[in-house]
């Protein structure tokens, strides 16, 4: 695991808000001069820590207004049920987060989808009929109070 200080912290912080700031902003805000500001950067990117960068995007904006979480619990625990999970939700676009978890499931889904009709068709005729699925709940997010995908530094 890398070492991070302080300075490093600072960078992670303005770079999970503003993933587009410049590097002469970005070395202004965090107290840096631009050229050890950019080799921190490098090197946060180069360790790992930094795995890429990527637009947020508006769901509603996109029409994409019926979200949930479906939990699953899988018919048995062998290796080719839980590889032909795994290549689905690596298929699947509509899955937008998935985790493998305790407790009487297995796997939480969270699930985008232009409406309810489309979700249920999508958990219906495609997750269900993989006929891996012993059980599922899904649950509809109605609304959300807090989206990010900031990490506490």
């Amino acid at each position: 695991m890398p070492i991070i200080d302080n300075y490093d912290r600072s960078i992670l912080r303005v770079l999970q808000t503003d993933g587009k700031i410049g590097n002469q902003e970005l070395a202004s805000r965090v107290n840096l001069s631009n050229s050890p500001c950019w080799r921190r950067v490098k090197k946060l990117e180069d360790t790992g820590v930094i795995n890429g960068y990527a637009a947020m995007l508006d769901p509603k904006a996109l029409g994409l207004t019926a979200m949930a979480y479906v939990h699953i619990a899988l018919l048995d625990h062998r290796q080719q049920t839980i590889e032909t999970l795994d290549n689905f939700v690596e298929a699947q676009e509509q899955i937008i987060e998935c985790s493998s978890i305790t407790g009487s499931n297995d796997y939480l889904l969270k699930i985008v989808e232009r409406d309810t009709e489309s979700l249920e068709k999508f958990i219906m005729q495609q997750l269900l009929r993989l006929g891996i699925v012993r059980s599922s709940t899904t649950n509809l997010i109605l609304r959300q109070k807090k989206y990010t995908t900031a990490l506490p530094l």
